[in-house]
């Protein structure tokens, strides 16, 4: 039988490099996937030969087609793992001021720059669009079943002023496996999603971590705890695990307010169902 295969984006280093490492470790044949060839290149040499780095910029959706084209005939026509975890922080912050607010020729304010939004979350959702596309036609090769992790963040469940549009692509990732996650398994592909604390990685500004407290530092050790139990039950799906310090939590998202609404969460899907049916167009909804 052949090897599981899995693409773990931003592999080049820290997360994404300790992720595509355990992996590797436990049998997978690896693409490490960057968009520096420096570090991706040597990342995927120091793995071995079932590792092999492919450039791609996550942002453009024809750049990561064609990653998941090119891992899933290098692995033998085959995709079992995808870590969604290439992110970037805020490129442009909310709150700039006037300075830097530009007006274009027809002194209309030029818009605000939110490749953050289209990295850390539209990338993230087509990931998962052609991560099942893939997972669906491996079966003749030993696979057919998937294992879907993308990284959110801690920023994700509290918030993190700093980069606003972050934390909203973190929020963002959590309902995106919340929502999904409890359908897709339903064909053997489960959706799942990590959300670290304070890791060191490139994205950490060098005054950030010169002053960070290292009681406060979450080590790489805890990300792959995460990924041991996604791997370990195929029934986990739809999870947001928060990784802080040593530790995983399964976070459960907030309460109802009410049964009215605990009926709308949780009984009100065959009307939906319904409803979306008719003709196959999206209804327009208020609400929910």
């Amino acid at each position: 039988m052949s090897k599981p295969v899995a693409i773990v984006t931003g592999a080049g280093s820290g997360i994404g490099e300790g992720v595509a490492t355990h992996l590797y470790s436990k049998g997978f044949k690896v693409v490490i996937a960057d968009l520096n060839p420096t570090t991706g290149e040597k990342v995927a040499s120091n793995l071995g030969p079932d590792a092999k780095f492919i450039q791609c910029n996550v942002s453009s959706y024809h750049s990561q087609a064609l990653l998941f084209k090119q891992a899933y005939e290098w692995g033998g026509n085959r995709l079992d793992f995808f870590h969604a975890n290439a992110g970037i922080d805020d490129r442009q912050v909310l709150y700039d001021s006037g300075d830097k607010e530009e007006l274009d020729d027809e002194g209309l304010l030029k818009p605000l720059n939110t490749q953050t939004m289209q990295v850390n979350l539209e990338a993230v959702i087509q990931g998962l669009w052609l991560f099942k596309y893939y997972v669906r036609r491996s079966k003749e090769a030993g696979g057919g079943k998937g294992k879907f992790v993308a990284t959110s963040s801690a920023a994700g469940l509290y918030s993190m002023p700093q980069c606003p549009q972050y934390t909203a692509a973190k929020y963002g990732i959590i309902g995106l496996v919340r929502a999904s996650g409890p359908v897709f398994v339903k064909e053997g592909i489960t959706v799942n999603a990590i959300c670290p604390a304070f890791i060191p990685t490139n994205l950490c500004p060098p005054e950030v971590l010169k002053r960070w407290p290292k009681e406060h530092i979450t080590p790489l050790s805890t990300v792959n705890k995460a990924i041991d139990a996604f791997l370990a039950d195929d029934s986990l799906t739809g999870q947001a695990v928060e990784l802080s310090q040593e530790n995983i939590y399964f976070r459960e998202q907030v309460d109802y307010a009410n049964e009215s609404q605990r009926w709308i969460g949780t009984q009100s899907h065959e009307i939906w169902d319904e409803g979306y049916a008719v003709g196959k167009q999206p209804l327009k909804r208020n609400g929910y």
